[in-house]
């Protein structure tokens, strides 16, 4: 029965153990978790982004291969309001441009949808400007939804359904190629993405104005990596503004000649506010860009063909989780400044990491890892900070009833490693010390005076190891044990357990006066004191531990305090000579044999501490 009993004991302790193992590693998969499925919801998206293109867009030199005719605010005060004369406008200027077939343009786009037929001579004059060479492309563009779109097997459901596709009026469509216009921002209404192409439901293939027009202009082109719908992550070249632009009615009145766009590419299109056509793009979120700059850095990036490709969403998330796993763990019940280093360093080397990959040609998430690592950071130091509170709480209630408060103070500001759970080696100390005469005693009192005598007595010998500084191992019936120099390491531990021992010695006389004239009965103390190594620590079963020392240096000082006669104090040899010149001992001339040790264990009376009034 008591072995079964055992084995359950036994098998609860393993199982707290384990448990205990495994939660580190349980919490760390489920922040982690909770952590990679808050970054994969988009629910911090906007701040993402913003950060992204904090990062990675910047403005970079061109060759000026990219020019824009502007429909600006002279052209409306030369001209008036834009309805009026933008077609005829236009015509006249690609009319212009083309002139002479040995200074004009690579490609021109017209970045203006004209849609319906106005007055049927002027619209005649722009198609016919636009047809009379094959370098102008003209603007379409699309709307999109979602909705069900039919297919041969029935209908499927799309979140990019073409509900609507607006084209040049026909003369000018069958006289000019053709490039959509389409501005598709992203949720927060930032235009970072450009939407390389897209077919009608006919089958016709519709590339972009900027598509169209570098196409013309180099002859192999690399497309950009675009996904299932087309669109493409744009490395921005310029800032709003940044981009050559010549006023139209400059061009129109001859001011800016027509030679000096030879073999460029010219996009036209308004760059007035008041024509609302422009955009905040990732360039730039406080300034809009007019959908004209918009196009001239599409063109720009394709004809450089330093695109970028947007890692995929569940790769980043797997890594996120992986990185945050090893985060908690760099984290968790490390010291402050430690965990401060790491996260610096992940977070600031996640960042550069970013950096480093964009200019490789990938583009990552930069706020998932340093938020998630941020995160982790405050959550383990707050854990930590309750961890070591709870610590500090269990050394104080464990080590008060032991030690003194300047101990316990010490052993709070060493750490938990000053415990050294399972015992270490160490020299120390050992004092036991013994109530003579306290069962001849008990036998003539009431167990009520007893039981106050013995506590009077044992109030008296933890003061004296308290006042010295040392470790109360135990009682053990009218016996007290204490050690120094554990479990934190004392100088001159040997000379303060001597101390201790000549205090209670002191200190008995007048108690036992004192109880002679209350109880009639009188006692006295029996010390014994030595000193070597021992094993001290938590000793015992996982469900009931005791701070202790254990060995023959314990052994020793027991049977020197168990043959020490009433007010007598018994030291070995390796306390005379550890104390050697600071106090007066006595060998033994017959010393009693100690149990265990051979004949010729040397025993000494301690007789005072030198310098030290008595």
């Amino acid at each position: 029965m008591k072995k079964t009993e055992g084995r359950k004991q036994h098998g609860t302790a393993k199982n707290l153990w384990n448990r205990r193992k495994m939660a580190a590693p349980a919490c760390a998969f489920a922040a982690a978790g909770m952590l990679t499925l808050l970054a994969g919801s988009g629910l911090f998206a906007r701040t993402d982004q913003a950060a992204c293109d904090a990062l990675y867009q910047h403005p970079s030199a061109t060759d000026g291969e990219v020019v824009i005719i502007g429909i600006d605010q002279k052209s409306l005060d030369a001209y008036g309001p834009y309805q009026e004369w933008c077609r005829e406008g236009v015509a006249k200027t690609i009319d212009l441009l083309n002139a002479d077939p040995n200074s004009r343009p690579a490609a021109i786009g017209v970045d203006v949808l004209f849609g319906g037929g106005t007055d049927p001579e002027t619209d005649q004059a722009l198609a016919a400007a636009a047809g009379r060479c094959d370098n102008v492309v003209t603007a379409c563009a699309a709307e999109f939804d979602e909705g069900f779109a039919e297919t041969e097997g029935g209908f499927i459901h799309s979140s990019f359904l073409l509900t609507a596709f607006e084209e040049p009026f026909p003369a000018l469509r069958d006289a000019a190629a053709m490039g959509h216009i389409n501005a598709m921002l992203d949720q927060d209404g930032i235009l970072r993405h450009h939407l390389l192409s897209y077919e009608l439901p006919d089958g016709t293939y519709v590339p972009s104005l900027a598509l169209a027009l570098a196409e013309m202009y180099q002859d192999k082109l690399t497309l950009p990596p675009a996904d299932a719908h087309g669109f493409w992550y744009l490395p921005y070249s310029k800032v709003p503004g940044d981009f050559e632009i010549r006023s139209m009615a400059d061009v129109l009145t001859g001011r800016d000649p027509a030679g000096y766009f030879k073999d460029k590419i010219v996009l036209i299109g308004p760059c007035a506010a008041g024509l609302q056509d422009s955009y905040l793009t990732a360039m730039d979120h406080a300034r809009p860009m007019y959908g004209v700059e918009y196009q001239a850095n599409a063109i720009q990036a394709m004809l450089s063909g330093s695109y970028r490709r947007e890692a995929g969403k569940g790769l980043q998330l797997a890594l996120l989780f992986v990185i945050l796993c090893g985060s908690f763990a760099a984290f968790w019940r490390r010291r402050v400044r430690v965990s401060t280093a790491i996260w610096i360093a992940l977070g600031a080397g996640w960042v550069l990491l970013c950096r480093g990959l964009y200019e490789a040609g990938w583009v990552l998430h930069v706020l998932w890892v340093p938020a998630g690592v941020t995160v982790l950071y405050a959550g383990c130091l707050a854990a930590n900070y309750v961890q070591a509170a709870l610590e500090r709480q269990r050394v104080t209630r464990t080590f008060r009833r032991y030690v003194a408060p300047e101990i316990v103070t010490e052993l709070l500001a060493a750490g938990p490693g000053a415990l050294m759970p399972g015992g270490r080696r160490c020299d120390i100390a050992v004092l036991f010390v013994d109530i003579r005469g306290f069962t001849t005693m008990s036998e003539h009192l009431e167990p009520e005076e007893v039981v106050e005598i013995l506590n009077q007595y044992l109030t008296l010998t933890t003061q004296c190891v308290m006042k010295h500084h040392g470790t109360l191992d135990k009682f053990v019936g009218d016996c007290t044990m204490a050690f120094w120099n554990a479990p934190l390491p004392r100088e001159d531990y040997v000379i303060l357990a001597c101390r201790a021992a000549m205090d209670m010695v002191n200190a008995a006389a007048p108690l036992a006066e004192r109880l002679q004239k209350e109880y009639g009965h009188s006692v006295s103390f029996g010390v014994g004191i030595h000193t070597g190594p021992a094993v001290v620590g938590n000793i015992g079963a996982p469900m009931r531990m005791d701070y202790t020392a254990i060995g023959d240096t314990v052994n020793t000082a027991a049977r020197l305090e168990a043959n020490a006669p009433a007010g007598t104090i018994y030291i070995s040899r390796a306390v005379a000579d550890a104390l050697a010149g600071r106090i007066t001992a006595t060998p033994l001339k017959d010393p009693p044999r100690l149990k265990g040790k051979t004949a010729g264990f040397e025993i000494l009376t301690l007789d005072e501490i030198k310098g030290e009034a008595q």
